[in-house]
């Protein structure tokens, strides 16, 4: 794939949404999602069914595009003809909507001084996206409009707020339209971006932010969704300059995490960088837009790193933050969250966040999560399989298929697998007429052995098949994963086997509440939950020894009922304290309070209440 200026490509090359199939327990995945709120987001919320976007009075910014950003891929990935034709009538009024001069977003002349064109970056993304799948040739001719009246505007109204800390989210539709126009402007345009735009080079390199933000103290530079959107620098700016993108991105997240990071693998921020308690809170749009930065990470290097973190965020943050049917999702998750609760006015722990951030509900503290975390699972899918100079590359573990041409010649790539919830896959290729081709298998980093048909190979690095393929073949890949303790703050410990990390997962009692604010209902499916444990939480973990017990993936995969892994093991009693609906930082002892008891823990992305940052109880 050729990104950016001067011949500069990717290692990989992702596949559009036309060209992957989901199976599996993916395949339902998105049918959840389908059959829940993004799925039917532009039928009961103003925002989006209401929207200017569309001739409407409603929000005429960020979330029909954040919607669509997900919603597209959705509808190509289940070849959902209904849902196609609801995102051309999107489509279809924006680009019937764009002024003669190319100016796209809904805004009166008047008002386009004042403007934010963060979302001209995003619209412009969004429409890329349409194109790839839909084949629809009038995208061009409006991204080029539109970006050469950005590049005029920017002349005179250098960039602010969203759009200075978000500059190169438009270089993905720049480089994308160069490939089609080599024009000076394009090139030009791009350079001012850089220039006008947020260095977050000089941020890392004189990085300040060692502490939780102080509370009320928000800024575009320690928010999180920004933090982790601008993760893709790495990706992007080798397209414009000479600029190491791995250097600048293993950097940046090894500051994150020193100072600011999650068990699961996140970074916290409720909005703004809230340390490394268990109790800070991380955004929804963070958790997917992260993701999408370590798609790009992953296809420019191939840098199985970048792998292993989006398995990571894929089957533990993402899932954790959306309720198991999707129709509803938390504004923040927590590490150790025993309840969800609308928290006294006077005791939110959050930076910025109000005392309603982690209910599940319809818009739950502000509405740009709800059109947004939809864009994680689709384009987690066509992270699976990317083309290759020389073929073919598993990249994420995830039952797909592909279908494509390589130097000519038809091929099928399918990967069957159950996992994060087992420990393998199967690899069946099919070619029309024999080919010399190569496909690299995903060989995670966190596997401690790993073979490829019985033969063991190394881990943390991608395993090459070569030389020439006819008709159907088989390659099978399994692993050992074992359990094993990491250290968090505070003497606390969290349990990971392989992608998935383990908490204990009280019983829950969700409340309805069914009203309008604002002008928006809330009704059931799409209501707001507060969700109470109905079991104790307060342990440690024991002994260390553990026993993994297999179920069928499910209905409901990510789920505590329908959870496919368990691991049971012993836990001990202790006394923590919960104030004010949350559960202290850490223990007021950890002095056990009672015998040990065998307890089951799940993944993380199967919970909806946790503890998954304990102490380790000594054995008396």
């Amino acid at each position: 794939m050729m990104i950016g200026f001067n011949g500069y490509s990717t290692k990989y090359t992702p596949f559009s949404a036309c060209q992957v199939q989901p199976i599996g327990w993916l395949k339902n995945q998105l049918k959840i999602q389908a059959e829940g709120l993004n799925g039917n987001l532009d039928k009961v919320w103003p925002d989006v069914r209401d929207s200017q976007w569309i001739g409407g009075k409603a929000e005429g910014w960020e979330r029909v595009p954040y919607w669509l950003d997900g919603f597209i891929p959705l509808a190509w990935l289940l070849d959902d003809e209904e849902k196609k034709i609801r995102a051309k009538k999107y489509v279809d009024a924006i680009l019937e909507n764009q002024q003669e001069d190319g100016w796209i977003c809904p805004c009166d002349p008047e008002d386009r001084d004042g403007y934010d064109v963060w979302v001209i970056f995003l619209i412009c993304k969004v429409l890329v996206a349409y194109a790839e799948c839909s084949k629809d040739e009038r995208v061009e001719n409006a991204v080029y409009k539109a970006l050469y009246n950005l590049y005029r505007h920017i002349e005179k109204k250098t960039l602010f707020d969203w759009g200075l800390a978000r500059w190169y989210e438009c270089l993905i539709p720049i480089f994308w339209l160069y490939e089609r126009y080599p024009e000076a402007w394009i090139k030009e345009l791009a350079f001012m971006l850089r220039a006008q735009g947020m260095d977050y080079t000089y941020i890392y390199s004189h990085w300040p932010y060692t502490k939780p933000v102080e509370h009320g103290k928000w800024s575009q530079m320690t928010h999180v969704v920004n933090l982790g959107m601008a993760l893709k620098i790495g990706a992007l700016l080798p397209g414009m300059e000479d600029f190491n993108g791995e250097v600048y991105a293993q950097n940046a997240w090894k500051i994150l995490q020193k100072y600011h990071g999650m068990a699961c693998g996140h970074l916290s921020g409720d909005e703004c960088l809230a340390g490394k308690s268990p109790l800070a809170g991380s955004e929804c749009c963070s958790v997917v837009e992260t993701m999408y930065s370590l798609e790009l990470l992953l296809a420019a290097s191939g840098n199985s790193f970048w792998e292993d973190l989006l398995e990571k965020y894929a089957f533990n943050a993402l899932p954790a933050t959306i309720s198991p049917d999707m129709w509803t999702h938390q504004y923040v998750q927590q590490t150790n969250q025993i309840q969800c609760s609308i928290l006294p006015d006077d005791h939110v722990p959050y930076t910025t966040n109000n005392k309603d951030a982690n209910l599940f509900g319809l818009e739950p503290h502000y509405g740009c999560c709800t059109a947004n975390f939809g864009q994680g699972f689709p384009k987690l899918a066509l992270s699976a399989i990317m083309k290759s100079q020389a073929g073919f590359a598993i990249t994420s573990i995830l039952p797909v298929q592909v279908s494509a041409e390589h130097n000519g010649v038809h091929v099928k790539v399918s990967i069957i697998t159950d996992y994060p919830f087992r420990d393998g896959y199967v690899v069946e290729v099919e070619t029309q007429h024999p080919i010399e081709m190569e496909l690299e298998l995903r060989i995670p980093g966190f596997a401690d052995e790993a073979w490829v048909d019985g033969k063991r190979v190394a881990v943390g690095q991608s395993f090459k098949l070569g030389g020439q393929w006819n008709g159907r073949r088989t390659i099978n890949v399994a692993f050992e994963f074992k359990t094993r303790f990491q250290m968090c703050p505070d003497q606390l410990y969290c349990l990971w086997r392989g992608p998935l990390l383990f908490a204990l997962a009280p019983k829950e009692r969700w409340v309805k509440h069914e009203y309008v604010k604002d002008g928006v209902e809330r009704k059931f499916p799409y209501c707001d939950y507060e969700v109470f444990p109905e079991t104790s939480w307060n342990y440690g973990f024991g002994s260390g020894q553990g026993e993994i017990r297999w179920n069928t993936v499910g209905a409901y995969p990510f789920s505590p009922d329908g959870a496919p892994v368990e691991l049971w093991m012993e836990m001990i009693p202790i006394t923590w304290p919960i104030e004010h609906g949350m559960c202290t930082a850490a223990p007021k002892s950890c002095i056990p309070i009672g015998n040990g008891e065998v307890k089951r823990l799940i993944p993380y992305g199967c919970t909806n209440l946790r503890m998954t940052a304990m102490p380790r109880i000594k054995e008396a």
